[in-house]
């Protein structure tokens, strides 16, 4: 269309006389067709990267998201479930042996309080109802029955203190799986670093000077 104006100017004009407004009106039909041409690509161009460009940074933006978030519930969750698994899913594993050498330390003494707390109150119960019939516990002859109550009650105050300690070791082995999925993302590179060192000032009060320590946090 646009060549097919351009001729019609060119024939229409000499006619005229006015070459010089021909040459004009035929090279501005030329660069309007031109400028319509160039337009449309840049409008398909546009449409084009606003299609793709939202899917991509969308896609970034997930995978960033899924690549650097780390549930501290799932952590706690796991940890309450089964002591150590939530450390594992913070991918602190030297952790894990340390949790059940406390569980198992926690065990073995409450145990342990445990079967002499029974010895001991069998033995007491069997003093204090003046029993005759014979039973398989030594404290009976070895002990008297003052003594034999001071036991249960030491005994069973330590089994009281061994199941506290317990719940408050699970509990604790549940808040440290938390914080470690809180902290999972953190940076402790080696470019934090903290200086402590000597330094003096002058106190504009006293007239004099005077020393500390000087604290340098480097991040």
């Amino acid at each position: 269309m646009c060549q097919n104006l351009s001729l019609k100017m060119h024939e229409i004009i000499p006619a005229s006389g006015f070459t010089g407004l021909k040459i004009r009106k035929t090279y501005s039909c030329y660069f309007l067709c031109k400028s319509k041409t160039l337009l449309k690509i840049l409008i398909l161009v546009l449409i084009t990267a606003g299609i793709t460009t939202p899917l991509q940074a969308q896609t970034a933006i997930e995978t960033t998201i899924d690549k650097e978030y780390h549930s501290p519930k799932k952590a706690s969750i796991y940890s309450a479930v089964l002591p150590g698994l939530g450390q594992a899913y913070n991918k602190k594993y030297w952790k894990i042996p340390i949790i059940y050498a406390g569980f198992g330390t926690i065990y073995y003494i409450t145990r342990a309080n445990t079967l002499e707390y029974r010895k001991f109150l069998e033995a007491y119960q069997y003093v204090a109802n003046k029993d005759t019939i014979p039973i398989n516990n030594e404290y009976v002859h070895r002990y008297s029955q003052q003594q034999l109550m001071l036991g249960k009650n030491h005994y069973r105050r330590n089994l009281e203190i061994g199941y506290i300690v317990g719940g408050a070791f699970y509990i604790l082995n549940i808040i440290d799986a938390a914080v470690d999925a809180h902290l999972f993302n953190y940076d402790v590179s080696d470019n934090l670093s903290l200086n402590i060192e000597p330094i003096m000032l002058r106190d504009p009060i006293a007239n004099r000077h005077v020393t500390g320590l000087g604290f340098t946090f480097k991040f």
